[in-house]
């Protein structure tokens, strides 16, 4: 999924006041947590390179979850449009749907890449 198909997507299930800037930043944000807390922890980490999505960021560039995991996306954006509208039980709901997705995305990258070791030093 590319950061404009995110949006185009998000906008036709829930229309929204929030701008397309504001939506990248978002998705730049859990982009930058999901290289950091799964990608970076498993060995061709070095080969996924990402830093940030900015104002010239081209909007056809593919987000780091691929296909079927891709719908954290938009669980992501929607409970960021419920949590700044204060509609808190939308927000639970979505929130909730994020975790999941986030978790299945997770545990498939986990089946699909070895962990990097640590290392231990003795004295």
């Amino acid at each position: 999924m590319t950061i404009i198909e995110a949006i185009n997507r998000i906008d036709a299930i829930n229309p929204n006041n929030y701008t397309q800037q504001e939506k990248v930043a978002w998705l730049s944000t859990l982009d930058g947590v999901i290289k950091k807390e799964i990608i970076d922890t498993h060995e061709g980490a070095e080969n996924v390179t990402f830093s940030g999505y900015k104002e010239d960021t081209p909007l056809d560039t593919e987000l780091l979850v691929p296909a079927p995991y891709d719908e954290v996306y938009l669980f992501w954006l929607q409970s960021k449009i419920d949590y700044w509208n204060g509609e808190t039980g939308k927000y639970n709901n979505s929130v909730t749907m994020y975790n999941k997705a986030y978790s299945n995305f997770e545990r498939a990258y986990n089946r699909e890449h070895k962990p990097i070791s640590k290392k231990f030093k003795f004295f």
